[in-house]
């Protein structure tokens, strides 16, 4: 059979060629290293598979974009044009686990008949693809198709969707612990989290992840019922009415759904749709997948960023002792943890909820003063962060952050998001620029995976979008040590976590019992210190209460010293020292994996 090579003129060429498309319309994308191979066919049905080396990661699998009136962008594809581009280059990341990342990959642009297309891109550690349309005005996405076929019935790290808001299925907290299971076991009509993780045997494993998610849902996994071991995607359908309720009617419910996912421009790019591959366990331990897929920043000038730790209030129920007044939601007791902050060179505090009215940011209760804190908190070198509904920041956005930007907060920590429909997705866009604009950063609770937009608008310096410390208050059941070291190889793959570490009264599953004021945490002590070696997080929490760290000044010392963002981080299948300094003054994170 006589092929055509794409920008290739000869076939003495094509062991060095890493893009080919032939009469079969099957275009094909390898990795640079060649390990890896994308393949897409586009006959009555687009579809695409990829292997790698000797392993099928991903059998054909059908994807699609269902717009307005039913025209379906996928059906009876005919392809234009098939371009190629080869891209080995680096971009500067200052608020990172590194200060460098290296992208490295070929890509195949296709355009089919019909104003629409495919980007393909393989990487040495991965594969990705997306539309792109370029119709004029608006159009309306019904729905995708993105399916992700096995060819085995391989074990899943499934984070299923379990604490649904109120009835919406697709409204929720985003915190799951992982069933590991076969995919065939896989609950029908149940909802999944990603990322979501693969063993694909001998020691190879696959992620599916999804990367700039801009003016479009999230992609939620479902199981494919026709294979029985294969998965697709889910997406919320854009909000019709919606209503306060939730957690002391904090959350904006979604009461009722359109007919369809999107309304967005027709000239645009899509979100990545991706599968990182890895050789061994400590690749996905230091993945830079989702980076590599998003946006560059949007901000020119970012030196004022300030990544940190945090001593944190609403863990620990701010039940702090020995002290001449009564603990609490108050000035005095804030001042307290200003100065166990500064004496512990720790950059921030945060005043979490009871602050100001909760559904009115501008309302500050009677017991607090918030210019003396500030006041106070510069004189010890130690800034604000503020807590904030996501309901209530949007009713006075310009005003809440013009008002407190002028005080002195240095940023805000946002929660009850609980969604990922495609206005809630805008709007964090929308947030994240606007404080840019006032030079404050923000930490997103109670929100979905992070898909790059931490990239684009680095002044959002952690989410949370995990099942973190704060779930061990009242969870005997859960085996949450497990549960820790499984994240950095799976919910890490998106990027940092605001897991909230730091608990100092350490139990066995035996002994452990939930309490509110004195909480504590299943595990060992070092193993809550390790997670301020490992986890991802440039603001980096400390959930236990002043007094609970000051009664263990070694252990405080410790995580003082662990700086949140790092020049280099290291994955090894050797032991090596938690956090290391090199002969040239650079700061390197060490990961021991077993």
């Amino acid at each position: 059979m006589k092929k055509i090579f794409w920008g290739i003129m000869f076939s003495s060429i094509l062991l060095s060629a890493s893009f080919a498309y032939s009469q079969t319309n099957v275009i094909h994308v390898k990795s640079p290293n060649r390990k890896i191979d994308m393949a897409l066919e586009s006959e009555a049905k687009i579809s695409w598979s990829v292997k790698h080396e000797n392993t099928e990661v991903i059998a054909p699998s059908t994807i699609s974009l269902t717009l307005g009136g039913g025209v379906v962008l996928g059906n009876n594809a005919k392809v234009i044009s098939a371009k190629n581009s080869k891209v080995n280059s680096s971009f500067a990341t200052p608020i990172y686990k590194k200060n460098t990342v290296i992208d490295e990959y070929n890509q195949v642009v296709v355009t089919f008949k019909g104003d629409f297309g495919l980007i393909l891109r393989a990487y040495d550690d991965g594969v990705a693809y997306r539309f792109f349309t370029t119709k004029k005005g608006q159009i309306i996405v019904e729905s995708e198709k993105a399916y992700f076929n096995f060819t085995k019935d391989h074990k899943a790290f499934v984070p299923y969707v379990r604490d649904l808001r109120e009835k919406d299925m697709y409204s929720s907290a985003f915190e799951a612990m992982y069933d590991e299971i076969p995919l065939s076991k896989f609950v029908k009509d149940s909802l999944a989290i990603s990322p979501l993780l693969i063993d694909l045997e001998n020691g190879e494993k696959a992620a599916i992840v999804e990367a700039e998610l801009d003016d479009y849902p999230g992609m939620f996994l479902i199981r494919n019922n026709q294979t029985q071991q294969g998965l697709q995607g889910a997406f919320a359908h854009y909000p019709k009415e919606e209503r306060l309720g939730g957690y002391n009617k904090m959350n904006y419910m979604v009461a009722k759904r359109e007919s369809y996912i999107a309304k967005t421009n027709g000239t645009r790019n899509f979100p990545w749709r991706a599968i990182i591959i890895s050789e061994s366990d400590k690749d996905l331990a230091n993945n830079d997948m989702v980076q590599k897929l998003s946006a560059p920043s949007q901000i020119a000038d970012a030196s004022w960023i300030k990544p940190g730790k945090v001593a944190w209030d609403w863990w620990n129920d701010w039940n702090i002792s020995k002290v001449d007044f009564k603990a609490g939601i108050n000035t005095e007791t804030y001042k307290y943890y200003i100065d166990f902050a500064s004496k512990n060179h720790i950059e921030y505090v945060v005043l979490d909820e009871g602050w100001s009215e909760d559904t009115n940011l501008l309302k500050v209760s009677p017991s607090m003063n918030i210019e003396e804190l500030i006041s106070f908190g510069k004189q010890k070198n130690v800034g604000i962060i503020l807590w904030a509904s996501w309901y209530a920041i949007n009713q006075v956005l310009d005003d809440a952050f013009s008002h407190y930007s002028k005080m002195g907060v240095k940023g805000f920590k946002i929660d009850f998001i609980d969604r990922d429909d495609q206005e809630m997705v805008k709007s964090l866009y929308d947030i994240a620029k606007k404080a840019a604009s006032y030079k404050l950063f923000i930490d997103y609770h109670s929100m979905y995976k992070p898909t790059g937009i931490q990239r684009t608008y680095p002044n959002i310096v952690n989410f949370e979008g995990v099942k973190g410390l704060e779930n061990a208050k009242w969870t005997p059941n859960d085996d949450m040590p497990h549960y820790e070291t499984s994240i950095p190889f799976i919910r890490m793959l998106a990027g940092p976590m605001d897991y909230t570490p730091g608990a100092m009264r350490n139990a066995t599953k035996a002994d452990f019992r939930p309490s509110n004021s004195m909480p504590m945490s299943q595990g060992t002590r070092c193993h809550q210190l390790g997670m301020y070696v490992v986890f991802e997080a440039p603001l980096q929490m400390l959930a236990d209460s002043p007094t609970a760290y000051m009664k263990e000044q070694e252990s405080t010392n410790f995580i003082s010293r662990i700086p949140t963002t790092f020049d280099e981080t290291i994955a090894s299948m050797e032991k090596l020292g938690n956090m290391l300094l090199s002969p040239d003054g650079k700061v390197i994170n060490g990961l021991s994996v077993a």
